[in-house]
This record gives C-alpha cells, sequence and structure tokens, in this order.
C-alpha cells in the first residue's frame, strides 16, 4: 500500500509533544520526515524529556501511524534530546537586574526614625515620578509594613523564566518585601546570624523586583550580621546614616560611617540626616525647641567628611501617620513635605555625583574571619 507524507504529518498533528500544548509538528518536535516505500523514517527532537515519557511517545507515534496511515507500516524513529535552556538566574554579589540603585539606610542606635525615614524618602521618591521599592532588613524588628498600612498581607507567587518568584506588596507607589509579610504581629523572631542572613537572602534573591530606579535597604540599628550579609550579598551604590542630634546617638552614628568606610567594605556614605532636629509647638510656629541638641549630625558630617543631607524636625503627624500606615511625605504643601523632599534630593545629587567620581560598588568577598577562634 502506498501512503504519502501528508498522511503521515495528518496523523502525526493528532499526537501532543510532551511539555507542550502543541501537537508533534506546531512544536517544531519532528526535525525530519522521510517515507521509503512502506518505510517511515522520523527524526524527533525533544526537550529534556524523562525516559518513560520518551517512550511513551515512541509508541504512540508507532500506534497511530498503524491505526490511521497503514498497519503494516515499518516505523525507524530517531529521538534526539537537547539540553535543557539555561535561564538567567541572579549570582549573589552581582547586581540585580532592572535595579539602577541601590541604597542602604543605617543608624548606629535604634529608636532614632530610620525606618520612618526610609519609608518617607521612598514616598518622596515615589512622588517625583521614580520606580521605588524597599527590603525591610531589620529582620528582628520590622516596622515596614505597619508604616505603609499592609500588615497581615502575603506576597504572592509568580513566574520569571520559569520560576516560581515572589511579588511584592505595592502601597503608595512603592513595591515592598519584609520578614514581617511572614511572620504573626506578636511573633519574635529568635534567630542566629546564619539563619537571619539565610531568610534575607530569600528576600533578595527569589523575590521579582521589576524595573526599579531605586531599591532603599531597611537595615536594623547597629553593626553585625545583617550589615554584613548584605554587603555581602549585593553592590551597595551608597549608604545614608540616620542619627538625632544628640551626644548618645552620634556615638554610634559615628560607628556606622566607619563601617561603611572600612576598608574591605567601601560603601560610599551619601550623607547623615539628622532626624527630630528641634520641636516647633503649633502656637509658636517661629520658635525652636532643641530637645536632643543642636545641630550634632551636621557637626559630625564636618568631622567625617560627608555630606549632610538636611535635617527634619520632630512633628507630632509624622509619628500619626506613621502608625496609620500613611507616611508624612505624602502631605502635600506642609512644611514637613518640603523638608522630605529636600533631603532626599540632596541624596540623590549625592548619589548622581558618586557615580560620576567612582567606580561602581562591588559586593565585599570575605577572606578570613578575623576574631573567631576557629581560624589560626
Amino acid at each position: 500500500m502506498k501512503f504519502t507524507k501528508k498522511e503521515v504529518e495528518q496523523a502525526l498533528k493528532t499526537i501532543t509533544a510532551p511539555g507542550a500544548d502543541k501537537n508533534l509538528l506546531e512544536s517544531g518536535a519532528i526535525s525530519n520526515l522521510m517515507i521509503f516505500g512502506d518505510q517511515i523514517d522520523l527524526d524527533i527532537r525533544l526537550q529534556n524529556p524523562t525516559l518513560q515519557a520518551r517512550k511513551k511517545l515512541e509508541v504512540t507515534i508507532m500506534q497511530v501511524i498503524h491505526e490511521k496511515v497503514y498497519a503494516k507500516a515499518k516505523i525507524k524513529i530517531n529521538t534526539k534530546v537537547d539540553p535543557p535552556k539555561k535561564t538567567a538566574t541572579i549570582s549573589k554579589g552581582q547586581p540585580i537586574p532592572g535595579i539602577d540603585s541601590i541604597i542602604a539606610i543605617s543608624s548606629g542606635k535604634g529608636g532614632v526614625g530610620k525606618s520612618t525615614l526610609t519609608a518617607n524618602i521612598a514616598v518622596t521618591l515615589a512622588e517625583m515620578g521614580c520606580k521605588v521599592g524597599i527590603l525591610d532588613a531589620d529582620i528582628y524588628g520590622p516596622s515596614i509594613p505597619t508604616m505603609f498600612d499592609i500588615e497581615g498581607a502575603r506576597p504572592l507567587s509568580t513566574k520569571k523564566d520559569g520560576k516560581s518568584k515572589m511579588a511584592p506588596i505595592v502601597n503608595h507607589g512603592v513595591k515592598i518585601l519584609s520578614i514581617g509579610f511572614f511572620t504573626q504581629p506578636d511573633q519574635a523572631v529568635i534567630w542566629r546570624g546564619p539563619m537571619a542572613a539565610k531568610a534575607l537572602n530569600q528576600l533578595i534573591f527569589d523575590a521579582h523586583w521589576g524595573e526599579l530606579d531605586f531599591l532603599l535597604i531597611d537595615l536594623p540599628p547597629g553593626t553585625g550580621d545583617i550589615h554584613l550579609s548584605i554587603v555581602q550579598s549585593l553592590p551597595l551604590n551608597g549608604s545614608v546614616v540616620v542619627s538625632t542630634p544628640q551626644k548618645i546617638a552620634l556615638a554610634d552614628a559615628r560607628k556606622g560611617i566607619a563601617m561603611f568606610t572600612q576598608e574591605n567594605i567601601q560603601v560610599p556614605v551619601l550623607g547623615i540626616i539628622e532626624n527630630m532636629a528641634y520641636f516647633t509647638p503649633l502656637e509658636l510656629p517661629d520658635k525652636k525647641y532643641y530637645i536632643f541638641g543642636q545641630n550634632g549630625a551636621e557637626n559630625l558630617a564636618d568631622d567625617k567628611k560627608v555630606p549632610f543631607l538636611g535635617a527634619i524636625p520632630l512633628v507630632q503627624s509624622i509619628r500619626e501617620s506613621s502608625d496609620v500606615g500613611r507616611p508624612a511625605a505624602l502631605q502635600v504643601g506642609t512644611p514637613i513635605q518640603k523638608s522630605l523632599v529636600d533631603v532626599t534630593r540632596n541624596m540623590v545629587n549625592q548619589l548622581l555625583k558618586r557615580n560620576i567620581n567612582l567606580p561602581p560598588t562591588k559586593a565585599v568577598e570575605i577572606t578570613n574571619l578575623v576574631g573567631c577562634s576557629a581560624i589560626k
């Protein structure tokens, strides 16, 4: 019995290619089809199938051709397996594709308003038309979810290059990821450094941030494991140190600056922000009370030869807006909004200068463990 190539092709169209929603011909799995009398030679290319799937396909092809074309056809199938296509992965220490600038916001001491300023700077940048994200790296005391009124939110899974990624929660135009999304409000995070660092790396590398002009990292207070993990994992474009004018806070802010400028870290300090600089009562708008001291952070900036980005007053509305999840930067036309805009613009200007004058920052490579008794 004679049969044609077209008849064989019509029969093959009834078979779905493994791992695809198209038939063998539409998917391109059939790379060659030759007919010699009652013999059919088939060359098939498959994308990394299991042995079971491969054998099942070959049996199905023979059955279909025998049923639909010619029962006594001699079929020779040559199956070639293509290796899986490599997908782009984000390597530790490499820039995250799509993110232009990564800035760490730090403070030597807790309670100086670092997270509050991170939230407000992010919203200010978003209001300026920038694409902004916040990575809440304060593992033990995440407060960013509260400041954006997204407590209890859970990131959804999304597909990126065939892999499942976390989709950040978005509010007020800012993309946010925080360990607070994965813990209960009353749950204490009692983790040793390695476990905290692993969780942080998941937030960084298992997330799909998309295109961002700025990723702000809200670091925990002090200088410890999390800070080291961040500078090892990401090439930071710069850092910002937040402090009050108080002498005790300034002493720890010095240590924060020293950490970033250490020889084996070398992350540019874009500047210092003085928070809670003064208090002005509503009934006395021209009066300033320097509750925590005067010009302390500005003097520290002069002493350390780093830029002073500006001062933010102690204002009740900042606390109130943070508590209800609507950052004060959204209070259009107010003096506090103007102060936040000035500080944000100064930070961006310092970043632009840094990008012009300095080469790209590299992630830190730790080659020894100073002070570790296991290292002789």
